[in-house]
């Protein structure tokens, strides 16, 4: 059985192109992620270390096709310790960086980005998703912080969580075009646009275009370049010759 491993759009192109090809089984977070993904062999819940390692014996599990989202670090890290502990073959999609300089703010980390946000004055416009709100308000001071996040209830809930006013969230699915972004950020008037590096499926040049036509200015949060295999009909033969 091999077990795929979502987090990204190309995870639901990979199950469109394997058509009626079922030895397999999807996982995926959250329960609003299933509306993407026409397949019966679909799993839904977060897994620890040790359940990733009891579901891939449960599953007899021979191979591992890792498509979590390029910032979903700690996903990636546990599927290639459970690939060595059980010897199954591991395999990852690898979505290429977007940004490679420009005239942009670029920060290493998180840890970087909260700090920087520290010491500015102004408004900002996130896109980069629900998980660290809590953290962003710790430095958010007199500033306004305004979040663009998934048209979910699990983001609604962690914005209410952290207090962030109903006129401060913008629950929405993109990615969207250069234009969209345009007028998405022209309603909200911000100085910064803080942003993940999510490589071109994810939209990424569309925002940094649309800033720089409105004078705002792009924070990225960068990554490293991810180590594996970016072409998708490459992953489909291999999996489909396992």
């Amino acid at each position: 059985m091999i077990w795929i491993i979502g987090g990204t759009s190309e995870a639901r192109k990979l199950i469109e192109r394997l058509g009626d090809f079922n030895n397999y089984i999807l996982t995926i977070a959250t329960e609003d992620g299933k509306e993407f993904f026409d397949t019966d062999n679909l799993f839904i819940g977060r897994l620890s270390r040790d359940e990733m390692v009891d579901f891939a014996k449960d599953n007899h599990i021979d191979m591992i096709v890792d498509l979590s989202h390029p910032y979903a670090k700690i996903v990636s890290e546990n599927a290639r310790f459970i690939s060595e502990k059980l010897g199954i073959e591991y395999i990852k999609y690898a979505r290429r960086r977007a940004v490679h300089g420009g005239d942009h703010i670029y920060l290493n980390s998180y840890e970087e980005t909260y700090d920087f946000l520290s010491n500015i004055q102004g408004t900002v416009f996130f896109t980069t998703g629900s998980k660290n709100i809590k953290d962003f308000e710790k430095v958010r001071g007199d500033n306004r912080f305004i979040y663009r996040v998934l048209p979910a209830i699990e983001s609604i809930e962690l914005c209410k969580k952290s207090d962030v006013h109903m006129r401060d969230i913008v629950a929405i699915l993109g990615p969207f075009p250069k234009e969209f972004n345009k007028a998405m950020l022209a309603a909200y008037n911000p100085d910064y646009c803080v942003m993940k590096d999510s490589g071109h499926a994810g939209g990424t040049v569309e925002k940094i275009q649309a800033c720089k036509e409105l004078g705002v200015k792009p924070i990225i949060i960068g990554r490293d370049e991810e180590e594996g295999i970016a072409d998708l009909e490459t992953i489909e033969k291999i999996i489909r010759g396992k």
